[in-house]
């Protein structure tokens, strides 16, 4: 897996596509949790948390395995994972946006165009 994850962040387009699943992998688990502690009981329950549990460890590895900066990525990062949560969230949960989420995340999105586009 390191080796595959390497070559394919040696790209643009293979950066953005790893820290996309990466943000959808986060996304996801966090919403296992929320599944398991608000949604469900029972089997059901334990079920969301395992799912969450495996959902961010690998996270935990697709986010870490590439010798990246991410520092460097971090603004391009959030921004990923600002819109991949309001999918999450509208498909898992039936919950749109607010006109405060949408200002909110515009400001999220002005923020990451700074920390990914401004030159030293």
């Amino acid at each position: 897996m390191k080796d595959i994850l390497n070559q394919i962040v040696t790209t643009r387009v293979g950066t953005f596509a790893v820290l996309l699943v990466a943000a959808f992998l986060e996304a996801y688990g966090d919403s296992c949790f929320q599944a398991g502690l608000y949604r469900s009981s029972g089997v059901a329950r334990y079920v969301a948390f395992a799912g969450g549990v495996v959902t961010l460890s690998l996270y935990g590895l697709v986010v870490n395995t590439p010798p990246w900066e991410f520092g460097r990525l971090l603004g391009l990062y959030v921004v990923l994972f600002f819109i991949v949560v309001q999918i999450v969230a509208k498909v898992r949960f039936n919950q749109a946006p607010t006109a405060p989420i949408l200002v909110g995340g515009s400001l999220i999105l002005l923020g990451g165009m700074v920390l990914s586009f401004w030159q030293k």
